[in-house]
């Protein structure tokens, strides 16, 4: 094609079909302010000036994602260059000799002698007045304040983690660094004069903690659960120590370390961690999930919390059933023998209060 006389018109020409063009793709292609732009960096870039297939081949790479739409393109781009003036270009040298003009603009009439040139404006294309997909940058604020995010269990990690530290079981055998007052002012007021100040020993929690959870089988759906509540007890720095084992259905003749109930051990070892400063807790439904009563569950559990009492009597059972569903079921036989708390914020705190060996007052 032939060279116009000012690039600055050729270049407007350029722009001008890359906008025609852009906005018939835009909406099938899901393109943004960001892609025309790109476009338009490309043309002022040198990107087609010199042969028009090029422009095409780097409109395919900016804005098409998939052969089809490379496909879509290219029938656009020949409908566009039918209905309208073909876009100007350069040719190289080398190729105008071997290849026939193609239709171009025509030049402007040369300008008659004794007379100035005059300067004819280019035809601007008019717009058309439509909006464009504009994909503003993403800018991310700071928020100082996140809120916890809840969970659908009734009881959340917080509150969990708040209801833990009133397990405690506290005993002056600390080292004896705390300043007793009263005492120093009574020793004080007997002897007439001041000596020393009187010390009393720390107050030490020797509460310890044993987790017994049920896992796998109908407790699948509480897993998520029994997580929140070991890693909330474990972060506890009140306790004096906090160990975990797991069972399925029944504690029997073993237990597990693992959730995956991959590494048995005896049930002697939990029970040799366990003294009267020992508190258990055992998280299981006890069949109240399927809504059966089992009276070989309820005997292999009965021989395991008669087991359990002899070593400690803090001893405590959180069902995540509510208590309605407990009737009629092997849960319900199991409440009797050991205090029976459902999942929810009162039911925790009053099991917690169970296995730090208070009574709990029913209103």
């Amino acid at each position: 094609m032939k060279e116009l006389s000012k690039p600055d018109s050729e270049l407007t020409d350029i722009e001008s079909f890359v906008s025609r063009l852009f906005d018939r793709v835009r909406r099938r292609f899901k393109l943004g302010m960001r892609e025309y732009l790109a476009a338009l960096d490309a043309v002022k870039g040198g990107f087609g000036i010199e042969n028009h297939d090029d422009l095409k081949q780097t409109l395919q790479l900016l804005w098409c994602s998939s052969l089809a739409q490379q496909a879509q393109l290219e029938m656009m781009w020949d409908e566009l260059v039918q209905a309208a003036t073909p876009i100007p270009t350069k040719e190289l040298p080398q190729q105008s000799a071997s290849k026939p003009p193609k239709a171009s603009l025509p030049p402007p009439p040369p300008p008659k002698a004794n007379q100035t040139p005059d300067v004819q404006p280019q035809p601007t294309v008019q717009p058309e007045l439509e909006p464009l997909a504009l994909q503003p940058p993403l800018t991310p604020t700071g928020i100082d304040d996140l809120p916890e995010l809840q969970t659908y269990w009734p009881i959340s990690r917080r509150a969990m983690a708040y209801a833990w530290r009133y397990l405690r079981r506290p005993k002056l055998d600390g080292p004896p660094d705390v300043l007793d007052i009263a005492l120093t002012v009574d020793l004080v007021a007997q002897t007439g004069f001041f000596l020393a100040p009187v010390y009393r020993r720390r107050e030490i929690n020797h509460a310890k903690l044993m987790l017994l959870i049920d896992q796998g089988g109908s407790m699948v759906p509480f897993h998520r659960f029994s997580r929140d509540l070991v890693d909330t007890a474990t972060s506890a720095n009140d306790l004096a120590s906090v160990n975990v084992f797991y069972f399925y259905n029944v504690p029997t003749s073993h237990v597990y370390e693992d959730i995956h109930l991959n590494q048995p051990v005896d049930l002697q070892v939990p029970l040799a961690l366990c003294d009267t400063d020992t508190s258990v807790l055992i998280f299981s439904d006890a069949g109240a999930i399927r809504g059966a009563q089992r009276m070989e569950r309820v005997r292999a559990t009965t021989e395991f919390i008669v087991q359990l009492q002899q070593y400690t009597p803090l001893l405590g059972w959180l069902n995540p059933m509510p208590v309605e569903r407990w009737a009629s079921t092997s849960a319900e036989m199991i409440s009797y023998l050991v205090p029976m708390e459902q999942v929810d914020k009162d039911g925790f705190s009053n099991l917690i209060e169970t296995v730090r060996g208070q009574s709990v007052s029913l209103v």
